[in-house]
């Protein structure tokens, strides 16, 4: 009774004191102070709950905000997410070393994309060592490994718990995307729905409209995964009016990479439902190959008349100069930087440039006649434009080949998992998992942002809980299995 009285009193003592000299320290505009109550909630989380620190990086990643501006060696960080990731990468990797418990222990490199995934870090690791821009390249592979530690190995142990597991997940990210997508509409709104307003209206948030649109589409397959597994009808609702949110975003985003991904997804989806067998499949991408190619001169021709701007408003016209290579700015961009790309391969075809080095390298690459009214000589406009062609010129031919590798193996593994699966849940559940990783990879050919927590945060939690779903249907641990069933 004593010690309670006096535990009391001192705790009373500890918080007199923190007022006191917080309203002093305010008085003389100093405000830090005021974050020591929330460092020392998230200090307890990091110690005793990481699961709700998972779950609130998550929540964050839509909200979160790029410090540019603190750029250290040109690249900036995502606050509040990637320093709570790298606290969460630190404080789990230190428990799991002190874990003695071999009941606890999971042996991650028996599944092949962790392996996979593995093979890419040590490559990126030794395609730093050889970079132009070694301090950036190493930055680089911090920021990946920050990602893939919390999402994919701690994540495995989260979502093998149960199927509340993905829920929350999904159910997080998606909370805030919302957000973010109302803050985007009513900005735009303000600004008359114009298109030049949509490149900027989502900022701070996210950097310009396709980042935007990207995560948009990739949000809409999870949330018909929401909306089917909400049992409660109050909550249903809200994933259908989101659903509405997301799609009347995604159409003001004026991302036009964006729409073709829901489209592709859409096929898809269409392709898995109807169970089409891969000898159709195959004839159905060879016809219209043969034809492109019996066609080429035709068509090459048509694509060089074709004028339609991607600055119109109008969506059938927005649709129709994706194909446009005459004069349509944003498309000429890219093929700038494809080339570049491309050159910069070809002059360091083994090791590459170094990781996250393109936008440092690329600008003497150009050619003067791909440059366009928004190129930059300095060479200072972003990143390569491709998930694919980037890897390529940064770590070279053998990172090109794993990054291409580990793509085309996530698919095939899910659409085997998928077609052999009997079990109604993890057989929607994977095939959610396809369509958004297909809106993102298909995104991927005209834009990268894996190197963003945007896109690292529910892609990497994506192919964990397949990771997860797809060891426990396929392993021995029935104790586990349990809980999935």
């Amino acid at each position: 009774m004593i010690n309670g009285f006096l535990t009391k009193r001192i705790s009373f003592f500890i918080v007199l004191l923190f007022i006191i000299t917080n309203s002093i320290l305010i008085y003389f505009d100093f405000y830090y102070l005021l974050a020591l109550p929330l460092l020392v909630l998230l200090g307890y989380l990091y110690i005793y709950h990481l699961d709700i620190v998972f779950l609130i990086i998550v929540f964050c990643t839509p909200l979160s905000f790029n410090f540019e501006n603190l750029a250290i060696g040109g690249i900036g960080f995502y606050f509040p997410t990637e320093p709570m990731l790298l606290v969460f990468s630190f404080i789990f990797i230190f428990k799991s070393i002190l874990n003695t418990n071999p009941e606890n222990k999971i042996n991650y490199f028996k599944n092949p994309i962790l392996f996979i995934v593995l093979i890419q870090i040590i490559w990126i690791f030794f395609s730093s060592i050889t970079s132009e821009f070694p301090s950036v390249s190493f930055k680089f592979l911090l920021s990946r490994s920050w990602f893939i530690v919390p999402l994919l190995f701690y994540g495995i142990g989260y979502f093998k718990k149960d199927k509340t597991s993905t829920y929350y997940f999904f159910s997080s990210f998606l909370a805030s995307m919302l957000i973010v997508t109302f803050y985007t509409l009513t900005n735009h709104m303000l600004n008359g729905f114009s298109e030049e307003s949509g490149h900027w209206v989502m900022w701070p948030f996210f950097k310009d409209h396709t980042s935007y649109g990207a995560i948009l589409a990739l949000s809409i397959p999870i949330n018909f995964w929401l909306i089917y597994n909400s049992k409660n009808q109050f909550i249903k609702n809200l994933f259908v009016l989101s659903l509405i949110i997301f799609f009347i975003g995604l159409y003001f985003s004026y991302t036009r990479a964006a729409w073709l991904s829901i489209l592709i997804a859409l096929i898809i989806y269409f392709l898995f439902y109807f169970k089409i067998k891969f000898k159709w499949l195959v004839g159905l991408v060879i016809i219209p190959l043969i034809f492109i190619f019996f066609n080429l001169t035709e068509i090459s021709y048509l694509v060089q008349k074709n004028d339609a701007e991607h600055t119109t408003e109008n969506f059938s016209e927005r649709i129709e100069s994706m194909s446009n290579i005459s004069s349509d700015a944003s498309n000429l961009e890219r093929l700038n930087r494809w080339n570049s790309a491309v050159k910069l391969f070809l002059k360091r075809p083994f090791w590459g440039w170094g990781p996250g080095t393109y936008s440092f390298v690329y600008a003497p690459f150009q050619s003067s006649k791909d440059l366009t009214i928004i190129s930059t000589n300095f060479g200072d406009g972003g990143n390569a434009h491709s998930e694919y062609l980037g890897p390529l010129a940064e770590q070279g031919l053998i990172g090109f080949i794993i990054n291409l590798f580990l793509i085309s193996f996530l698919f095939i593994y899910t659409g085997l998992f998928y077609i052999r699966s009997e079990n109604l849940y993890y057989k929607n559940l994977t095939l959610v998992i396809i369509l958004s990783l297909t809106t993102y990879f298909s995104h991927g050919l005209l834009n990268n942002y894996l190197d963003t927590d945007k896109a690292a945060v529910p892609i990497w939690g994506l192919v964990s809980i397949f990771i997860t779903i797809s060891f426990f249907l396929e392993g021995n641990n029935n104790e586990q299995r349990k809980k999935f069933k």
